[in-house]
């Protein structure tokens, strides 16, 4: 008996470590990596990002959503039965695209990604942008003086005895920021005097906007948006260098008002007036950006496309972190809507992202006119 169960022991548990597996031939895609034997092509390499895995797989997703996002017309859609006379006309209907809003936080501006942002906004790619004070003054200040590469571990102490401000790996002259006031209080003392004698109401977007208009260098990302009517919208306004300018001048020259009001009514209005519009979203990092662009497509019952970039994790139960999925319980975004988040630093994910998508289409647009 007991020599019988020793040679049963071995049958039994063979058929719980090799269990018949289902088939997934034909239901997913195999996982295999880019073959160099091939040459050194970037674009094979990107688009193989799909089938690596991990957060590569996440990063080839939306890669393809943000594809889709582009591709997109109105006249994808089954026209409804109370729509407008001309939004039956197939060639308005072929004209309609996906209304693209962006979102970013501050380091970003700080780093690279400013020039790919600038691009974006200089072929005019996004819609609507959202972003933080630092997105806004750290594209002026790089105008004016440039940021510096330095390391994560030089001491704070040290780098402050020096007059140096550390962000991230990156230092910024403490020099850079007195340019900054030079150069941006004139602007407030006009706009003040606009203020008053053409009684102009001053809201943060008009204010970005007059900044890139005064700015008047192609290097900024403020300055294309501004030439092509790209509206920027900062809630947080005062929460940086820019609040500091504005917090100086209230004491020399007291009396200029920016009306945050008027703007939330703007931005929302971006949403909710999209109209027959599907609406996209791209956001990087996480705060102010993510959630004001998010609240505001709630308001038209969410968006339809969405990618977060970022490297921010849910457990804490921050907006930050949230994943698109949390954003749909708010109805911010559509349960329809096609979502994916790539956790990774942005400054890697987003250039490769940017490449395959908004660049390359660009690319075949123009070797197609050429022919």
């Amino acid at each position: 008996m007991e020599e019988a169960t020793k040679q049963a022991l071995p049958d039994s548990v063979r058929s719980i470590v090799l269990k018949e597996s289902e088939s997934l031939d034909g239901v997913s895609v195999k996982i295999e990596g880019y073959d160099f034997n091939k040459g050194v092509n970037y674009h094979e390499l990107l688009k193989s990002m799909a089938v690596t895995g991990f957060q590569a797989s996440n990063l080839g997703d939306a890669i393809q959503l943000v594809n889709e996002m582009l591709d997109w017309r109105l006249s994808d859609e089954i026209p409804t039965e109370d729509c407008c006379e001309e939004e039956k006309d197939l060639a308005y209907r072929e004209s309609v695209r996906c209304k693209v809003f962006l979102g970013f936080t501050s380091n970003l501006i700080s780093s690279g990604i400013r020039d790919i942002i600038r691009y974006l906004c200089q072929h005019h790619m996004v819609d609507v942008i959202v972003t933080t004070a630092g997105g806004v003054e750290e594209d002026l200040v790089k105008c004016l003086a440039p940021t510096y590469r330095g390391d994560f571990s030089l001491r704070g102490a040290v780098l402050r005895s020096r007059g140096l401000n550390r962000i991230g790996n990156l230092l910024v002259p403490n020099d850079n920021y007195c340019k900054f006031e030079d150069w941006i209080i004139p602007i407030f003392d006009q706009m003040l005097d606009e203020q008053n004698s053409q009684k102009i109401l001053w809201t943060p977007s008009k204010l970005i906007a007059r900044l890139g208009k005064e700015i008047n260098n192609e290097t900024s990302y403020l300055y294309w948006a501004h030439k092509n009517n790209i509206p920027i919208f900062c809630p947080g306004l005062t929460d940086g260098s820019l609040g500091d300018m504005l917090y100086f001048h209230s004491y020399k020259n007291p009396g200029l008002v920016v009306d945050i009001v008027q703007d939330i009514r703007a931005m929302n209005g971006e949403a909710v007036h999209a109209g027959p519009r599907k609406t996209g979203i791209i956001i990087l990092g996480g705060g102010l950006p993510k959630h004001h662009i998010c609240n505001a497509n709630m308001m038209r019952n969410g968006a339809d496309f969405g990618v977060f970039i970022n490297t921010a994790q849910e457990f804490d139960g921050s907006d930050s972190g949230a994943h698109p999925d949390e954003a749909v319980s708010w109805g911010k975004i559509r349960g329809s809507a096609k979502t994916v988040k790539v956790h990774c630093d942005a400054t890697i994910a987003f250039p490769l992202l940017v490449a395959e998508t908004f660049a390359a289409r660009k690319k075949r647009g123009s070797e197609t006119s050429s022919c």
